[in-house]
Formats: structure tokens, sequence, C-alpha cells
């Protein structure tokens, strides 16, 4: 069973190991063939550091064609007006009143800085299918649990969007 990824998730996946071949690996290359023509390559800094360039790119291309190759395609089926995949989902708070604007997104784009929710975390499985006006209560532990209502759903902003890099 492999990372829970949708369709945009792949596209965005396809298109960095599409830079990373065609763009990134002949730039990397060059460097080292520079590198590698300035003589001695035991004292080389230059030499190592493009080596060690191109062994990173080459193993997060094959993380990345892995990811996909083993990945388990999931969809929203939820309607407009429910908290799902790859929607903005407006919060208060009811301990605080605070109020926060959170995207629901797959596990391997959960980004808590970015207020990017994964669907599997307490957040995220508390909120899932709920619509405007409910109030829902995320447990975060057997002792630690918090209210929060929803306040707007809306499609998300595509823009700042990455998969994470380990």
């Amino acid at each position: 069973m492999g990372e829970k990824l949708t369709k945009n998730d792949i596209e965005k996946i396809e298109k960095e190991i599409e830079y990373r071949k065609l763009e990134l690996r002949p730039k990397i290359l060059a460097d080292l063939k520079e590198a590698r023509a300035q003589g001695d390559l035991s004292e080389n800094f230059e030499y190592y550091t493009a080596k060690r360039e191109r062994n990173k790119n080459d193993s997060r291309i094959r993380y990345l064609e892995k990811m996909i190759k083993f990945a388990d395609v999931i969809e929203d089926n939820l309607s407009d007006d429910e908290a799902g995949l790859d929607k903005s989902v407006k919060v208060r708070f009811e301990n605080t009143g605070k109020e926060e604007v959170l995207r629901l997104v797959t596990p391997i784009r959960g980004d808590s800085i970015k207020k990017f929710i994964s669907i599997e975390s307490p957040v995220g499985v508390a909120l899932l299918g709920h619509k405007v006006g409910e109030t829902v209560t995320v447990c975060v532990n057997a002792s630690m649990k918090y209210d929060l209502t929803i306040l707007e759903v809306k499609p998300a902003d595509d823009s700042n969007d990455t998969i994470r890099q380990y």
C-alpha cells in the first residue's frame, strides 16, 4: 500500500520528475564534467559537490517514480458544501474564538505551517464530510479534545502548492 495521492498530486509529481530529468540533470552533469576537468580529484571540492548533487537528484527521481508506481489514487466524492480534499475550510476554535482557514490535503502534502492539514490528521478526520454551520470535536488523544465550527467551505487556491521534500 502506497501514499494516498489525488490525480492532481500525481500530475505535480510527474512535472517535478520531468524538470529534474530534462532541466536539472543536464546542468548537474555539466557542472560535474567541468569540475572533473579541473584536475586532481582527491582535493577537488567542486567535483565532490557536483557528485553529491547528482546523487541527490537521481535519488529524488527514483523516490518520486516509486511513489507514483505504488500510489493509492483517491478522489473526493463529497458535495461542494462539504469539507473535503483540496478545499479551504474556514473554522472557528470554540475555546478561543480564533478563526483560521485550513486546507484539507492528502498526507503527502500536509504542512501545518502553511495550514495544509492532512485528511488523516485528527483535525482532518474531524472535518472531513461536514458542512458549514456544523461543530465538530477534534480528539487529539484521550484527554485532549476541542471543538471547531465550520464557517465556510470553498475550493482551494492552488498557488503555493507543492509536494513535501524529504
